[in-house]
C-alpha cells in the first residue's frame, strides 16, 4: 500500500512536471505494475468495494503520464503546475474526495480527528493517544498539518511520512487544495542566527546539532560557537532595550525586572557548568531498539562559564521567605520562544535547588565573558547546575514560584526515564518523575570510531570526557584496549591544558566536567583495540556496561560503557 501512495505522490508533488526529473517517469510505471503488491485487509476490503474504480485509476495514471510529461516540458510557471497537481489528485486517486468542510467536522475523538497533509487526508484518531508529542496533535484537527510541520520540522522524515500514509482516507478536493496553496505560511525560522559549519546537524528546524566529538576535548570550556545547540522552538528575536523578566507567586506580588536593572540591582556571580541533553549519546539506545527521538551522538553535552545573578537573590527581593517554603515546592520558568498557538517552552525545578545557597542557579546573561548567544538564550537563561539541559530554560520571561511542577509538555509528557519494558501502548507518563540530575556519564572522544592506528606509533592517546550530575565529582576514570578486560585509570584534567588545575570544588558543587587522557601501547599481535571507557563519581556512582538493561522508548540517560573500535595498521616492511 505504501508503494500505492508513493506513487500517488510522485504525480501529487509535481515531479512529472520538472524535465530535469523526467527519468522519475519509470518510477511512476515501475510503481504501477505494483501497486497491487501489497495492502492490509481493511485496505482489499476497500479495493474489492471500489474495484471499477481503481481499474480506471491505474489505467488513467499509465495512460495519462506522457500527457503530463509532455505538459510539463512545455509549462514550468507555478500557477499553472499547481493547477495541473490539483486535477490529477482527482483523476488519479484510489481514495475518495473530501472537501474541506467535511473534513473539518472531525475535529475531536467523539467525531473523530481527521487532518490533510500536501492533498491527503488522514484519520489519525486512532494514533492520538500514541503521539510522542501529546495531545498537542489536536491542534491540528480538522486542518491543515503544513504549519505545525513548519515549526515542529522534526516531523519532516521517511518514517514519520510512512506511519502518517497509513491513517490515510481520502483526498482534499481540487478546489480546496488550490485553497490550502493561497495561504502563504511564512517560515517561523527564518530570523534563526547563522551557526558554525563545523557543528553536525541533526535537525534544521527547530535547530539541533552537535559538534564533532574530537573538538570537545580539546579545550576545557567549550567555545560558544561549537557548544550544542539544542532548540524546540525558532529562536525568538528579544530586545535587549524592552527585555522584562517577571516573577511571580511570592508575597511582595509580581516583580518586574529589565535586562539593566538585572544587571545592576543584583551582584553578578560566575559559575563554570557543563550542560548535557537528555538524549545525550541516543544514536547508542537506537542500534538495540528504534526510539523517537533525535539521534545525538556523545556530543550532546558541553561546558562553559555562566555569569548573572543568582536566582536566589532575585527570589529573595521578590519576596521569598521561610512562610513560602511551606506552601510551594517548584519554580516553573517560561521562556519567550512560541509555537503557533503562542505556547511557550517551559520546565520547572525543585523549590530547595532555586533557593538554596549552595545550588548556584543562575539567571545567566553572560557565556564565556560574553553575552548569551542567540541560540543559548539572550538576553538571559536559567543555568541549572548539575541538572539536565531541559530545565536550564532559555530566553526567561517569566519565573513562577508554585506548590506545582510545571504543566508544560516538555516537564509532563518528555524528558522522563521508563523500564525497558514500557512500549508507546503502555507508557503512563505520569508514573515516572520528570528527569532533573543526570547520571554518572563519560566518552571517548578521540580515537574515532573505526580509526586506524599505524603499528609504528607504538602507543594509543585516548581522550575524553566524564561528568556526573547533582554536584557529584568525578574522581576516576577507567579505560580499557581489550574490551574491559584489563583496565588502566586515566588522567584527569579540571581546567586548560597548559594551567595550573583549578581547586577541588566543595562537596556538591561539582558543576564542570574533567577532561581525560590515558596513553597507552599497543598490545602486540593485536590486529583491532576495543577501547572502554567508564567513569566514578565521588558517591561511587558507576556507568552500566551495556546499553539493552537502560534502554528506553525515549531514548534519554544513555550512559552506558562507551566503546570503539579501532584498526591496528602494520608497517609495510612487516606484511
Amino acid at each position: 500500500m505504501l508503494l500505492l501512495r508513493r506513487c500517488h505522490s510522485l504525480t501529487r508533488v509535481g515531479l512529472l512536471l520538472n524535465p530535469q526529473r523526467l527519468g522519475e517517469a519509470a518510477a511512476v510505471a515501475s510503481c504501477a505494475g505494483r501497486l497491487w503488491s501489497s495492502s492490509s485487509e481493511d485496505q482489499r476490503s476497500y479495493r474489492r468495494a471500489h474495484a471499477p474504480s481503481w481499474r480506471h485509476a491505474l489505467a488513467g495514471l499509465l495512460a495519462g503520464t506522457g500527457a503530463v510529461l509532455a505538459y510539463g516540458l512545455h509549462h514550468h510557471q507555478a500557477e499553472q503546475e499547481d493547477a495541473i497537481r490539483v486535477q490529477t489528485i482527482e483523476k488519479t486517486s484510489a481514495f475518495p474526495i473530501f472537501s474541506q468542510e467535511e473534513v473539518t467536522r472531525h475535529r475531536s475523538l467523539e467525531d473523530g480527528v481527521w487532518v490533510t497533509y500536501k492533498g491527503g487526508v488522514y484519520d489519525i484518531t486512532a494514533f492520538v493517544a500514541m503521539h510522542p508529542g501529546g495531545d498537542k496533535i489536536l491542534l491540528a484537527a480538522g486542518g491543515a498539518l503544513e504549519p505545525f510541520w513548519a515549526l515542529y520540522a522534526v516531523h519532516n522524515q521517511e518514517h514519520v511520512l510512512e506511519m502518517l500514509s497509513e491513517y490515510k482516507v481520502g483526498e482534499l478536493s481540487a478546489e480546496d487544495l488550490k485553497k490550502q496553496k493561497t495561504i502563504q505560511t511564512s517560515d517561523p525560522y527564518s530570523s534563526d542566527p547563522e551557526r558554525h559549519p563545523v557543528l553536525r546537524i541533526n535537525n534544521l528546524k527547530p535547530f539541533n546539532a552537535e559538534p564533532p566529538p574530537e573538538i570537545l576535548s580539546d579545550s576545557f570550556i567549550t567555545p560558544s560557537a561549537v557548544f550544542f545547540k539544542r532548540n524546540h522552538l525558532p529562536v525568538p528575536q528579544v530586545d535587549p532595550a524592552s527585555y522584562q523578566l517577571q516573577v511571580e507567586g511570592l508575597p511582595g506580588g509580581v516583580l518586574t525586572l529589565s535586562l539593566e536593572e538585572l544587571k545592576t540591582r543584583f551582584t553578578k556571580h560566575t559559575v563554570t557548568a557543563t550542560l548535557q541533553c537528555a538524549g545525550n549519546r541516543r544514536s547508542e539506545m537506537n542500534k538495540i531498539k528504534q526510539v523517537k527521538g533525535l539521534n545525538w551522538g556523545i556530543a550532546a553535552i558541553s561546558n562553559a562559564t555562566w555569569g548573572g545573578a543568582r536566582l536566589r537573590d532575585v527570589l529573595l527581593a521578590a519576596g521569598y521567605g521561610p512562610d513560602v517554603a511551606h506552601r510551594a515546592f517548584h519554580v516553573q520558568f517560561e521562556g519567550l520562544d512560541k509555537d503557533v498557538t503562542g505556547t511557550t517552552y517551559g520546565a520547572s525545578i525543585p523549590l530547595k535547588k532555586a533557593v538554596g545557597e549552595e545550588g548556584d542557579v543562575l539567571l545567566a546573561y553572560e557565556m564565556n565573558g560574553a553575552d548569551l548567544p542567540a541560540d543559548h538564550g539572550y538576553p538571559v537563561r536559567v543555568v541549572v547546575p548539575g541538572t539536565v539541559g531541559a530545565r536550564n530554560v532559555k530566553w526567561l520571561g517569566k519565573i513562577i514560584v508554585s506548590a506545582d511542577e510545571s504543566s508544560s509538555h516538555w516537564q509532563q509528557n518528555d524528558y522522563k526515564g521508563f523500564s525497558p519494558g514500557t512500549d508507546w501502548d503502555t507508557v503512563d507518563f505520569k508514573s515516572a518523575p520528570a528527569i532533573q540530575e543526570l547520571p554518572i556519564q563519560s566518552a571517548i572522544t578521540t580515537p574515532a570510531d573505526g580509526a586506524v592506528v599505524d603499528r609504528s606509533l607504538e602507543e594509543v592517546a585516548v581522550k575524553g570526557y566524564a561528568w556526573s550530575g547533582g554536584g557529584r565529582e568525578v574522581v576516576r576514570v577507567d579505560v580499557s584496549l581489550d574490551g574491559g578486560k584489563t583496565w588502566q585509570v586515566a588522567k584527569l584534567r579540571s581546567g586548560e591544558k597548559g594551567q595550573a588545575p583549578e581547586p577541588s570544588p566543595p562537596p556538591g558543587r561539582a558543576w564542570a566536567w574533567k577532561l581525560w587522557e590515558v596513553t597507552a601501547p599497543l598490545p602486540t599481535g593485536a590486529e583491532t583495540l576495543e577501547i572502554v571507557c567508564k567513569a566514578v563519581d565521588d558517591s561511587y556512582n558507576m556507568q552500566p556496561d551495556t546499553v539493552a538493561p537502560i534502554w528506553n522508548l525515549r531514548g534519554v540517560l544513555s550512559n552506558a560503557w562507551h566503546r570503539v573500535t579501532v584498526k591496528i595498521r602494520e608497517d609495510e616492511t612487516e606484511e
